[in-house]
Parts: structure tokens; sequence; C-alpha cells
């Protein structure tokens, strides 16, 4: 269970004024560290405007509580192979996701590029 975070650095730089033609969401793990039932995530999540328009990269650490055994699961995978366990990561990415777009809309309004939301991909059905 996610119970905190915070943002430890932030850059945004427009490189060029070109159209936007795409944009890509990187979300890198950088270090587990796992106290007990406490476990904490430094990430850094970037997003990168195509033909190199532009990024914006943000820092910051994620905190959550978990069971101690599964605790002791993240911290094993994490030292062995430097990856979690597949539950785990679908939920804390999601989380750097969501944080990382609605704050990367805030440094993208002042460096003047679109925000880093990547929209749902509509197709219709017939009936």
């Amino acid at each position: 269970m996610i119970v905190g975070g915070r943002i430890d650095e932030v850059t945004g730089k427009k490189n060029s004024e070109e159209a936007i033609k795409g944009l890509n969401i990187d979300i890198m793990l950088e270090d587990v560290k796992v106290d007990g039932e406490n476990v904490e995530i430094k990430y850094k999540y970037t997003a990168r405007y195509e033909d190199d328009v532009g990024e914006i990269a943000i820092r910051g650490l994620l905190a959550t509580k978990e069971e101690k055994g599964f605790a002791k699961e993240i911290a094993s995978e994490w030292k062995a192979k430097k990856k979690v366990p597949e539950a785990f990561a679908e939920t804390i990415l999601n989380a750097i996701n969501y944080s990382g777009s609605a704050n990367g809309t805030l440094i993208a309004r002042v460096v003047n590029l679109s925000p880093p939301l990547v929209p749902p991909r509509i197709s219709l059905q017939k009936k």
C-alpha cells in the first residue's frame, strides 16, 4: 500500500520550436530499500518529446508499507535482478506515471511544451 512520496528533482527543457510529433515516457526504478514492512523506491520519470524537441525529468521517492513476507520478496528480487515482483511493479509504476503526468503538466507549461499525457486509444465497435 502506498503511504507517501516526494519529488526530489525536476528538470524541463525545450530544445526547438518544431512541432511535437510524439512522446516517449520512461520510468526507471533507481533503487529499492526495504526496512521491515517499509519499502522505499527511488525513481526517475522522463518524458522525451520526439525529434529532440524537449524533455521533462522528475526524480522522486515512493514509500509503501507491505506485509513483511512480501517486503522480503521485494528486497531479494531487487538484490538479485534489479527488478520488483510484477504485482508490486504494476502498482508503483501506475502511481509514478500518474504523479509524473500531473506534475509534468505544470513543468511543461513553464517551458512551453505540451503536457506529458498519453491519452487512451479509442476504438469503435459495431453492436
